[in-house]
C-alpha cells in the first residue's frame, strides 16, 4: 500500500440518508421542492469540466448541478444527500464513462440505482463516440483510460452530445443550444489547431510530458507529445517507492527539462522525483477538475488553454 494513498471513507449514514430522501418525493416521483416547477429542464453532471461545458451550450435555459465540487477527485467520491435527491429529481443526467465514475467505488452506478435512473434513458455518456485508449497493458472492457476530455477534439465530442441530448428533452430550446454549440466548437478548434502548431516545433528529444498520473494518454496522441509518470490511475496505488524509482530512471535517459504536477493530487511523490533528478517541477497543470471561480483555470477551455500554453513552455525551455 503506498505511503501517498489518499484514504477513502464510506460512510453508511450518508447512504441511509439518501435513501430516505429519495423516497421523500410527491405521487410523480418529484420532491416537494422540486426546481422544475420554474419551467426549466433539471440537469446534473458528475463533475465540474461537465458543468462548464453543459453551461456554455444550455446558458440559463436549464438548473445544473454538479455532483463532485471543483477541485475533489471524481475517481472515487462519496455522494452527499443533496446529490442523490438532485440526480432523482433530475431530467437529464451526464457522465463522463470510460470508467471515470464507474470505476474503483462506483458511485455513480450506484447513485443512479438509488436514484433508480435508467442508461440512455435517463443519463447519459458524453463520451460516446470517442475512440478509448486503455490503461497500460489492459485493453480489455473496463480498463479504459477515462481522461479522454483532455483531448480537445474529444472535448468536442463531449459538447456535441450534450447538445444532442439537451435537445431531445427540450426540443423547444434546440436552436439556441445548436448555436452555442456551433460557437463553442469554434472555440475550441481555433485553440487547438494553434496548440498543435506550437507543438509542433519542439525538438522530440524535448518532447515528453511528466506527471503524476498517467492520464496524458489522449493528450500526447493528440499533440504527438509522449508521456511518463509516477501511477497510472488514481484508483490504484499511488507514489510507490518502486514507481518513483522507475521514473527516476527512464528520466535520467532523456533530455526533459520540466516535470508537470496535476492541481488535484499530493505533489510529495514528484517532488522526491524532482530532488532525483534536478528537473524542476515547471508549473501545477490541470486534469480532473476546473479551478475554482475567478481563478486561471475556471472553465474546459481556460484550464486547456493553461494547460497548453505551460506544457508547451516546459517542454520548450
Amino acid at each position: 500500500m503506498s505511503i501517498f494513498k489518499k484514504s477513502t471513507f464510506f460512510v453508511s449514514i450518508v447512504m441511509a440518508a439518501l435513501f430516505l430522501l429519495a423516497g421523500c418525493g410527491t405521487k410523480d416521483g418529484k420532491s416537494a421542492n422540486d426546481s422544475s416547477k420554474n419551467g426549466k429542464l433539471n440537469v446534473v453532471v458528475t463533475n465540474s469540466i461537465l458543468w462548464d461545458m453543459t453551461r456554455n451550450i444550455a446558458g440559463d435555459k436549464i438548473n445544473l448541478h454538479s455532483i463532485v465540487p471543483v477541485g475533489k477527485d471524481p475517481h472515487e467520491y462519496e455522494p452527499l444527500p443533496e446529490d442523490i435527491q438532485k440526480s432523482t429529481d433530475a431530467d437529464l443526467i451526464f457522465f463522463n464513462g470510460l470508467n471515470l465514475e464507474t470505476g474503483g467505488n462506483a458511485w455513480f452506478t450506484k447513485l443512479m440505482e438509488n436514484a433508480n435512473k435508467k442508461e440512455n434513458k435517463d443519463y447519459y455518456a458524453v463520451s460516446e463516440g470517442v475512440e478509448a485508449l486503455h490503461l497500460e497493458g489492459k485493453g480489455e472492457e473496463g480498463k479504459e483510460d477515462p481522461h479522454a476530455w483532455l483531448n480537445l477534439e474529444n472535448g468536442m465530442i463531449y459538447a456535441q452530445n450534450i447538445e444532442k441530448y439537451l435537445s431531445e428533452k427540450d426540443p423547444d430550446n434546440k436552436e439556441f443550444y445548436k448555436k452555442n454549440l456551433k460557437e463553442y466548437v469554434a472555440k475550441l478548434t481555433e485553440l487547438d489547431n494553434t496548440a498543435k502548431g506550437k507543438f509542433d516545433s519542439i525538438p522530440d528529444s524535448k518532447k515528453m510530458i511528466v506527471t503524476s498520473e498517467g492520464c496524458f494518454k489522449y493528450f500526447s496522441k493528440a499533440y504527438h507529445v509522449p508521456s511518463a509518470y509516477i501511477w497510472e490511475i488514481n484508483t490504484e496505488e499511488e507514489g510507490t517507492p518502486d514507481q518513483i524509482k522507475n521514473l527516476v530512471d527512464k528520466l535520467k535517459k532523456t533530455d526533459v527539462q520540466s516535470l508537470f504536477i496535476e492541481s488535484s493530487v499530493d505533489d510529495r511523490p514528484m517532488k522526491m522525483v524532482a530532488k532525483d533528478t534536478d528537473i524542476p517541477i515547471y508549473a501545477k497543470i490541470f486534469t480532473d477538475s476546473i479551478a475554482e471561480k475567478g481563478n486561471d483555470g475556471d472553465s474546459y477551455y481556460s484550464m486547456m488553454k493553461w494547460n497548453l500554453d505551460h506544457i508547451y513552455k516546459g517542454l520548450a525551455k
